[in-house]
């Protein structure tokens, strides 16, 4: 039995005199001990939604929730707040995206932490004090006992994140979720707050909720991998099976759109045309239908429902898959979605290129043609001297080897 099991996850805002807004629709993914499953997505898609609703921190005005969440046997989404409160950093944590706004400006951060050991462990005075610079020291902030002392603002953005990251796990929760803990750090501190993530799963067998629209950290720290859009989950596989053969258009397009250190000079990338629609005028079909380059007359009809056509564990929310191997159905589409997908997969400058001694040589035999058969020059062509000096000639230069001849006449009979 997996440690969380959500199923049908549903989150609606509602509104007076407004149409509801589904920010989750259907989302269903389960988490072992031990694991660490991936949200992947772009913004609005419904990942930090759904990390909210799992940790009840929802408004209860506003929002309906569908579906069930169970943690350990017990549903996330039907407890009283008191129960919730409870389980909040005991047993259930969460690491927020930015860890300045997170954290209480006006309180030391020796204080927000040892609150929760005061919480949840009933340590006090001096026992708690010890415990809060032991984990800080845990998580790798230097000086610790100093640090305890010291408010948000003077600690660097990495320490402020391994702040939180102490005052999630001092209770030795059995799951963590990290909404987006690398999104505002530089590329040496992201790997190094990813190093202590994956000590503390591999360490505690922590189970870890990632959420995150970086699908650098999915590669090098995810066990399974959902990536969502528009509220649903399209695809949901290994993160092997997903980096080999992205099956939904969406997915196939997000990893198409990466740089590659071994991609071939000059190649251009292919990112997704246009931008997800609009959640209150909401279509019938497929959402992703209006930026797919591989939809059919079934996309628009009708909700794609989850299948497996890569094989089992590799589920997929599509009816026309982008499989290997097998020539992709696609519907002609209108004419200005025609020329964007012609602009975005034509050549750049080099076919220009490759056209322009075409016209020159044809320009150079009806040069040759015309003038007298006297001078050696016109046979050469005349972007010869140009290509040397790096420079345009005007398009009439052909005609300059022929009036060599008649200048150096008149220069003679002079």
């Amino acid at each position: 039995m997996p440690l969380l099991s959500v199923d049908e996850l549903s989150i609606t805002f509602t509104g007076r005199g407004r149409r509801d807004v589904r920010a989750v629709d259907g989302v269903s993914f389960d988490v072992d001990q031990g694991q660490v499953v991936g949200l992947v997505g772009e913004s609005g898609c419904g990942k930090s939604v759904t990390s909210l609703a799992l940790m009840g921190l929802l408004p209860k005005k506003g929002v309906k929730l569908g579906g069930r969440a169970e943690y350990d046997g017990k549903d996330l989404l039907t407890l009283s707040p008191n129960a919730m409160r409870d389980m909040r950093g005991k047993h259930l944590a969460m690491i927020f995206q930015d860890p300045l706004s997170s954290l209480n400006p006006v309180i030391p951060v020796g204080l927000q932490v040892t609150e929760i050991l005061e919480r949840h462990r009933g340590m006090k005075g001096a026992a708690a004090r010890k415990e809060a610079a032991d984990l800080l020291d845990r998580v790798g902030i230097p000086d610790p006992t100093r640090r305890l002392k010291e408010y948000p603002h003077q600690l660097s953005g990495g320490m402020r994140q391994r702040a939180l990251i102490a005052m999630a796990v001092a209770c030795a929760p059995r799951m963590l979720i990290a909404d987006e803990p690398t999104t505002a750090l530089d590329v040496t501190i992201q790997a190094q707050i990813l190093e202590l993530l994956k000590e503390l799963v591999d360490q505690q067998g922590t189970a870890l909720l990632m959420i995150t629209h970086d699908l650098g950290v999915v590669a090098g720290l995810c066990d399974q991998v959902n990536v969502l859009y528009a509220g649903k989950a399209v695809e949901s596989a290994g993160r092997r099976e997903l980096f080999a053969q992205p099956t939904h258009p969406y997915a196939h397009g997000l990893l198409g759109s990466i740089p590659r250190l071994d991609a071939p000079r000059g190649e251009p990338l292919r990112p997704i045309r246009g931008s997800i629609n609009d959640r209150i005028d909401w279509a019938d079909g497929c959402a992703f239908a209006p930026r797919c380059d591989h939809y059919t007359l079934e996309c628009l009809s009708g909700t794609p429902q989850l299948t497996e056509p890569v094989g089992a564990g590799h589920g997929v929310r599509c009816v026309n898959p982008v499989l290997t191997g097998v020539e992709v159905k696609t519907l002609g589409v209108p004419a200005e979605q025609a020329v964007d997908a012609a602009v975005a997969t034509a050549p750049d400058e080099p076919a220009a290129e490759a056209d322009e001694p075409a016209e020159s040589a044809e320009s150079a035999e009806s040069v040759e043609d015309s003038a007298p058969a006297e001078p050696a020059e016109p046979k050469i062509p005349a972007q010869a001297e140009p290509e040397a000096d790096g420079k345009a000639e005007p398009a009439d230069s052909d005609a300059a080897p022929e009036a060599k001849p008649e200048a150096e006449k008149k220069k003679d009979a002079s």
